[in-house]
């Protein structure tokens, strides 16, 4: 009976140790997407997100931090086109305070950031942010 009972504690721990490695196998993908879907911001302006499509140009932007406010410009650059930008920034921003005044300038706390385009592909996309 000792050996009966030990036969089944060993199926129940197989069948435990199964289910946690099922578990943590599952757990894996969900991991992976969520960090990869993650946002991810632009350097120089640490709270403005990059379009997923976007890579953000390194060593070519510019930074002034004055009393009166910083002036902030970043580059990225993607295959995208300017209409998918603007309506990823236009649902974007908002949602973290700015206000929007057309299609690509929208204002926060004293700040205005306004985005342009160059070039086609890829497109080139300047984030100037100045004090209003």
């Amino acid at each position: 009976m000792a050996q009966r009972r030990a036969t089944g504690w060993r199926k129940r721990g197989v069948r435990l140790a199964g289910w946690l490695l099922l578990g943590f196998l599952s757990l894996g993908p969900v991991r992976a997407a969520a960090d990869e879907a993650s946002p991810a911001y632009l350097r120089a302006i640490d709270d403005l997100p990059l379009m997923p499509k976007l890579a953000e140009v390194e060593d070519e932007g510019v930074v002034f931090d004055k009393p009166m406010g910083r002036i902030v410009i970043s580059l990225a650059q993607g295959e995208v086109g300017e209409a998918e930008v603007a309506a990823f920034y236009a649902a974007t921003l908002p949602q973290l305070g700015w206000t929007p005044e057309g299609k690509t300038t929208f204002r926060r706390e004293g700040e205005v950031l306004r985005i342009t385009f160059e070039g086609r592909a890829p497109l080139l996309v300047r984030f100037s942010l100045s004090p209003d």
